[in-house]
């Protein structure tokens, strides 16, 4: 029996077993997704082959990236079907073709910026491009900053502090962009998503969140988006129901309008998730969820043996 989640014009229908890999692969963590204009998923991953590539129906296409990337942290498609690829454990951004030619490196390859420096990049988490092409980096593990370039890759300009403040992080996790220009930044372990003009200024802020960690937005007129929750963080707070991790659905003011999982804690059955990391829509408004499982597992069930493998790539269809 199929499960299903969500509400009203809001369900979706798990598809078990999304994504055929050649005999002998695995995906490892599955840090990022994204979805071309041919619908094809590029899975972002931790595994040998870092950048794998399916049809909609989870079919193997290509691989590439397998001698580049270090750490597989965010991936975003710019509007002409290039790939934004952010490597955490390089400290890098790379443009990229869809066969895997790189364009554009912004980063020293290996070298991390001064912790809390605010000098980019201190393992850099996201990027998003504006309507003007311009690239919005979030950083990150290391650093407390969003950073603005132009499309040749020059600093443009830079903000952010650590804090809990308005315009102050606590771990910038992922960022994206609508097209009015507005920036959305998951401001994870403050639990909040803020949103920022192209300068930087702070506008308001999303709350009733539990440590976002992915967001996905779609292009086009009052878009909503997709924020995916990490849950409980602490052994005290581990059994608290209704935290996560989970999948919510809102508009870009921020109204809830659904939410996926997340009433019973993580666990291994379809439907619900362990660290839903990195989102993607297709065309269809189908919803791919890609899962950092094998990192947070220690997190969601400390002292217990972690199995060989667990589930890291879902795909939920959307229902008429």
């Amino acid at each position: 029996m199929s499960t299903i989640l969500g509400s009203g014009e809001w369900r979706y229908r798990v598809v078990d077993g999304w994504g055929r890999l050649p005999d002998g692969w695995t995906l490892m963590d599955v840090a990022a997704v994204a979805v071309d204009s041919k619908d094809q998923v590029y899975v972002f991953n931790r595994g040998e082959h870092p950048m794998i590539v399916f049809d909609r129906d989870g079919n193997f296409l290509r691989s590439w990236g397998e001698d580049l990337f270090h750490r597989a942290h965010g991936l975003h498609i710019g509007p002409d079907g290039m790939l934004y690829c952010t490597d955490d454990g390089d400290h890098t951004v790379r443009k990229m073709t869809p066969d895997g030619t790189m364009l554009l490196e912004i980063g020293v390859p290996g070298e991390a910026a001064p912790f809390m420096s605010g000098t980019p990049f201190h393992r850099c988490t996201h990027t998003a491009l504006c309507p003007d092409s311009n690239i919005f980096v979030s950083d990150g593990y290391g650093n407390a900053r969003v950073h603005k370039y132009d499309p040749a890759g020059r600093l443009l300009h830079s903000w952010g502090e650590s804090g809990s403040g308005p315009g102050q992080f606590n771990l910038v996790h992922n960022i994206v962009a609508d097209d009015d220009g507005w920036i959305y930044v998951a401001d994870r372990e403050n639990h909040r998503v803020q949103v920022f003009d192209t300068a930087g200024r702070y506008e308001t802020q999303w709350n009733n969140l539990h440590r976002p960690c992915g967001l996905y937005m779609p292009r086009g007129e009052c878009p909503h988006c997709v924020v995916g929750e990490l849950g409980p963080g602490m052994p005290v707070n581990q059994e608290y129901p209704n935290l996560g991790p989970r999948l919510s659905i809102v508009t870009s003011s921020g109204e809830l309008l659904a939410r996926l999982g997340g009433e019973d804690g993580a666990g291994p059955e379809p439907g619900r998730f362990w660290a839903p990391h990195g989102l993607a829509e297709d065309s269809r408004g189908d919803i791919y969820v890609g899962e950092v499982s094998y990192t947070n597992w220690g997190n969601m069930r400390p002292g217990e043996t972690r199995p060989q493998w667990l589930r890291t790539l879902q795909k939920l269809e959307k229902l008429d």
